[in-house]
């Protein structure tokens, strides 16, 4: 004990001689770092706002720079903004500090000091030259707060010495440690550590076979710990293919992910003599595609392509994608009959319009319904074939399967079930129209957790349960508790892959616009327009061509400047709502046209056929709008297309206020599609807007979708469902424990 004294004391005195020279020291780096992180933001600022005061000046309204000044100085770190013109006069904000008259900034540029200071605390001014037509405008001046400097500095200097102290605390407990390990004999202890006995009974050997079933749960509730407790902060993830793959391999320790959809991501068509691989338009497939490929595991979908079977083998699986395998397409065949009733009946004429507010009745019918619960049931089967544990992660999409998450909790009960709604949800009084909303409650409250795209379709689910079943909703945690099960009921915004794929930006946004225009034989001074949609009547297609036709009557000089094109693909053609909405779109367009003849040029171009993704994308790079209308909408991912393929960060997005889209893009137009002239005028603010304008509002949109891309929506389902498989875990070994222990 006196040698762990004699050591102790020296190292204490020396940590502390230690703390109090680097604290000093990180204290001044502290603030150079903080200096040059303020000489940065400021140079940032001043290159963002530089056209903005050009157009001022040039338009002679310079006393709209005050304003202009104070909108910017909300920022609680921008402390005050000014500008000296070329005739040193002043344009500041209230704030701005009396003692820095333009006269004076050549003195603060000479002297190289950077800081003021004031009643509140230090000042940091940085001054930046306005040029315009190669001639010297004025300067402008930034001044920033440096308050928080000080309050960080110090939460620095308390986190050092609390390190310092945990150092020294460590330190003197390891040397008392191996000090008294010397002197009872450490070699010894040691042998016996590596032997598997204890420290305090080392000559005691536990060798119960009784117990081996305990240890080996206890070792799984220590892994299980450990991944629990691991930090993971989301803002902090670099969202990626990578990023999915490590959750996969270390929160979900690399079990097998099926993903269940009506949809497949390939579709098999036989065109003669060849065989065409087709990749379907839907937002969907454009959501999960990527995903699985990060992920890998079995897609289950209806094979609907005629060559579907043909290349399929005989257990319906076929490897995909074709250039790139990745992972396993598992094809499931329906018939005729079944097909009808459950996808284009009860799914289609009964749940959609049913959950979308577009005016179009929903039809239930009990032969429908028989059908429906058929090939959920089917595909329920499928998974359990293809589930290669007894408790995989399934993850069921959308609203043709709103019966299987039961089924298959019925099947695998130990399977983790992620189920996501892409449409809307709609309120109680609606939803209680089905017949069967019971039986579609209770199946989708099989799920472990279910997903939304916003917080409103979410309160509208628990409503929806609260009125209709015998259920505990916590509103608090948005969690259902059902037949001893809880379904846990999150928000999920789905987003598409950042960055877009090579092979869909590989040509210049200049090309794509000259191919575009030639095609058609547009001027190449002509504006383009973009419209691309399923032929859905949820998607406000005909809105958005009356819109244009008031625009046109609005702006007779637009014609033959602007042409829009709508890009709209064919969608259930077999059901009677939508034969007569392509006749209405058709007849709706050629009136249009024949109305505004007059250029060389029809005002709208309507395509009703299917596109690639890679022909889609060249339009979206093509068009400087592009109209997302529509009347009802889950997301809408064509709005984020549009704005993921703009690198060159022109373009303008008009964005309906009912798509799901607006509530996380607000720098969009934001439009009620059934106001005529609303939806007009934006288009003309579209038509004319600055870009510099246009650069503001797609950088903020493209950074969004960059930090909330198609991985973080799927990595945020996946962590939740690695907790919630965790809890589990816990729960089962600590109820195993329990038995262990308690008396016969």
């Amino acid at each position: 004990m006196r040698l762990s004294l004699r050591f102790i004391i020296p190292l204490v005195i020396a940590l502390a001689v230690i703390a109090y020279a680097v604290v000093p020291l990180v204290d001044q780096l502290t603030v150079k770092w903080f200096v040059r992180d303020l000489d940065m933001r400021s140079a940032l600022i001043s290159n963002t706002i530089q056209d903005q005061i050009q157009e001022f000046i040039r338009n002679g309204t310079q006393a709209k720079l005050v304003p202009f000044f104070t909108k910017i100085t909300q920022d609680e770190r921008l402390y005050a903004v000014g500008f000296c013109d070329s005739s040193q006069r002043l344009l500041a904000t209230q704030t701005y500090p009396q003692d820095l008259a333009c006269a004076q900034l050549d003195g603060v540029l000479a002297s190289g000091n950077p800081l003021l200071s004031s009643v509140n605390g230090p000042l940091h001014v940085s001054i930046h030259k306005i040029e315009g037509d190669g001639e010297i405008l004025g300067r402008l001046v930034l001044v920033h707060d440096m308050s928080f400097i000080q309050r960080r500095t110090n939460e620095t200097k308390r986190y050092l010495y609390f390190l310092f102290i945990g150092i020294v605390t460590i330190v003197s407990l390891i040397t008392v440690i191996i000090a008294q390990l010397s002197w009872r004999g450490w070699i010894q202890g040691a042998r016996a550590l590596l032997r598997g006995e204890g420290l305090l009974r080392p000559a005691v050997k536990v060798n119960l076979p009784e117990l081996r079933p305990l240890a080996r749960d206890l070792r799984v509730l220590l892994r299980d710990l450990k991944a629990e407790h691991r930090p993971r902060d989301e803002s902090q993830v670099t969202w990626s293919p990578e990023a999915l793959k490590r959750i996969l391999h270390e929160d979900l320790r690399g079990e097998d992910v099926i993903v269940v959809s009506n949809r497949e991501p390939y579709i098999h068509v036989r065109h003669e003599t060849i065989v065409e691989v087709q990749r379907p338009a839907s937002g969907l497939v454009t959501a999960l595609e990527p995903v699985m490929r990060a992920c890998s595991g079995v897609w289950i979908a209806h094979g609907s392509g005629s060559a579907d079977l043909e290349v399929a083998d005989r257990n319906g699986h076929v490897a995909v994608p074709p250039e790139n395998p990745a992972y396993q397409l598992r094809r499931l065949w329906l018939s005729k009959e079944e097909e009808l009733g459950y996808y284009y009946g009860f799914a289609n004429e009964g749940l959609w319009p049913l959950c979308h507010i577009a005016h179009v009745r929903p039809t239930f019918r009990s032969g429908d319904w028989n059908h429906y619960a058929a090939v959920n049931r089917k595909f329920a089967r499928a998974v359990r074939e293809e589930s290669k544990t007894d408790e995989p992660i399934v993850i069921v999409q959308d609203y043709h399967f709103a019966l299987l998450p039961r089924m298959i909790r019925e099947m695998l009960p130990l399977a983790t079930i992620i189920t996501f709604w892409h449409i809307p949800w709609p309120n109680p009084e609606a939803f209680a129209i089905c017949p069967w909303r019971a039986e579609l409650l209770d199946g989708l409250l099989g799920s472990s957790i279910l997903g939304f795209h916003t917080q409103f379709h979410c309160n509208n689910f628990l409503d929806t349960v609260d009125r209709h079943l015998e259920a505990r909703v916590d509103r608090e945690l948005f969690t259902v508790h059902y037949r001893g099960q809880p379904t846990a009921v999150n928000r999920y915004p789905i987003s598409i892959e950042w960055p877009p794929s090579a092979e869909l930006l590989k040509r210049s946004t200049e090309e794509c616009r000259h191919s575009v225009h030639l095609r058609h034989r547009l001027p190449q001074s002509c504006a383009v327009g973009i419209g691309v949609d399923r032929l859905d009547y949820t998607k406000g297609i005909i809105e958005r061509f009356n819109a244009i036709e008031r625009l046109l009557e609005m702006e007779p000089g637009l014609l033959g400047k602007f042409c829009f094109i709508q890009i709209a693909a064919p969608s259930r053609s077999s059901i009677e709502q939508y034969q007569q909405l392509e006749v209405q779109v058709r007849t709706l367009a050629n009136r249009i046209n024949t109305r505004f003849a007059a250029s060389d040029f029809p005002p709208i171009l309507l395509k009703v056929e299917h596109h690639d993704p890679h022909e889609v994308y060249e339009y979206y790079r093509a068009a400087d709008i592009c109209c997302v209308s529509s009347l009802h909408d889950g997301m809408n991912l064509v709005a984020k297309e549009y704005i993921a393929s703009h690198e060159d960060e022109r373009g303008v997005l008009i964005l309906s206020q009912f798509a799901g889209a607006s509530r996380e893009l607000p720098e969009a137009l934001i439009v009620n599609p059934y106001d005529v002239d609303q939806c007009a005028a934006a288009f003309h603010l579209a038509l004319t807007m600055s870009p510099s304008e246009q650069r503001d509002r797609m950088r903020i949109m493209r950074g969004l979708i960059q930090e909330f891309n198609v991985y973080r929506w799927a990595g945020r389902m996946l962590l939740d469902a690695a907790n919630m498989r965790r809890r589990r875990h816990l729960i089962v070994s600590n109820e195993k424990a329990q038995r262990h222990e308690s008396p016969e």
